[in-house]
């Protein structure tokens, strides 16, 4: 590492002794199902457990710790939509440093309430964080408030480094790290501390689809950037001045990471690793479902980076995920409107084990007879195999089922 990056192991090495004791020294714990799953022996670095529930607080904790005694006095500000607000406003309480947080006035009130109930002082400002940024500044400035960026900050970096060491600490042998790539600062950190500890380690940074900042800067690419992702932790339009050095020489590759993958890998976090991952969290999981071949047999480091969720998409993503499997499905059924056909059609889903969730009926829609009838029915099964037999049990008694996909009616019958 000969390059002239903003902070060295010895940092690093220097931030851990900073905030042991701190933050939470989480577990590196293996993954047998989700080794199962994708082929490779994973272990997971649980950054979600910390008392904000993810890893931002490393990088803010060995920050604050590293003001002079004027500058705490004085206090900081940051800008934040979610984890660093909150780590950096936890942890100023606690050291009793001031501190003031600039959030997008489209942040959700549940986020800014748990930022102001850390004891900061919460600014709403702008649709963005580029535009909450500016006021921080222009704030940092007039106020004399020291200003801790998210990622382009060199304490912040050695802090997040701490990760890695510790996860080569307890598992010398990993071959990779797959780590979450927004800002660059939890990969620039962590890249340094891991090719200090293990030269030879392979470094995999993996971003948001709709959000390729250093893949664009990377590779001299231009993809558009911009959208309404479920890793919003990672969703930065603007890589880290400080961090692209480090990012440009010390990673093996940047991977792009679509929307269904990331459901698909906070699904497989919380049904197989039960364990709560925010999208950007689970986006390493992500990077290992779209391409098992390049990670199996290899033995893979995760940082499950936070688990800062909310419970309502939570539960939206597993009954998608659900859906994805056949385990539910919705047919509509179309008949003859006589007296009990409700019950033959609960009476035969019943005989073949299928859970009703869901019914309605339809009388109105034009290509059904007038004295005809359909029957929307969503049901829970074993799994694909179960549902086309379902399937057929249905067409079978004359009710000429249609799948209803999650995106609309099936163009034909099955």
């Amino acid at each position: 590492m000969s390059a002239p990056f903003a902070i060295t192991p010895a940092d690093i090495d220097a931030a851990a002794r900073r905030i042991e004791g701190h933050v939470l020294r989480t577990p590196l714990v293996p993954a047998p199902r989700l080794s199962e799953l994708t082929g490779a022996t994973i272990l997971v670095k649980h950054e979600n457990m910390q008392a904000t529930a993810s890893f931002k607080e490393r990088g803010a904790v060995n920050k604050l710790l590293s003001l002079d005694a004027d500058e705490k006095k004085r206090g900081v500000i940051a800008m934040s939509a979610g984890n660093h607000a909150q780590a950096v406003a936890y942890h100023a309480h606690r050291f009793g440093i001031p501190a003031t947080i600039v959030m997008p006035e489209t942040t959700p009130l549940v986020k800014v309430e748990n930022t102001r109930a850390h004891g900061a002082r919460v600014v709403l400002h702008g649709e963005t964080l580029y535009e909450s940024a500016q006021k921080a500044r222009e704030l940092a400035e007039s106020e004399a408030l020291v200003f801790v960026h998210p990622y382009d900050d060199a304490a912040v970096m050695a802090g997040q480094g701490t990760v890695a060491r510790e996860m080569l600490a307890e598992a010398p042998d990993l071959d990779m790290l797959v780590i979450p790539l927004g800002g660059g600062g939890l990969m620039a950190g962590n890249a340094i501390a891991a090719k200090a500890i293990k030269p030879e380690i392979e470094l995999i940074g993996v971003e948001a689809a709709l959000y390729p900042s250093f893949y664009n800067a990377v590779n001299g690419k231009d993809l558009f950037i911009g959208g309404a992702t479920l890793a919003e932790g990672i969703a930065v339009k603007t890589v880290g001045q400080q961090t692209l050095p480090v990012v440009a020489s010390l990673t093996a590759d940047i991977v792009l990471i679509g929307e269904d993958l990331i459901e698909r890998a906070v699904n497989a976090y919380a049904s197989l690793q039960h364990s709560l991952a925010e999208g950007a969290g689970a986006i390493g999981l992500a990077a290992i479902l779209k391409e098992p071949e390049r990670y199996r047999g290899r033995k893979v480091g995760l940082v499950l980076t936070g688990g800062n969720i909310d419970t309502r998409l939570l539960a939206a993503i597993m009954v998608r995920e659900l859906e994805r499997d056949e385990r539910i499905c919705a047919f509509r059924l179309t008949a003859s409107d006589r007296p009990g056909l409700l019950g033959k059609v609960a009476s035969l889903l019943g005989e073949h084990g299928a859970n009703i969730l869901e019914v309605s009926h339809g009388r109105l829609f034009l290509d059904v007879p007038a004295k005809g009838v359909t029957i929307d029915v969503t049901v829970e099964t074993r799994g694909e195999a179960h549902t086309r037999a379902i399937e057929a049990a249905l067409r079978e008694d004359g009710y000429a089922p249609r799948r209803i996909l999650p995106r609309g009616l099936a163009e034909q019958e099955r």
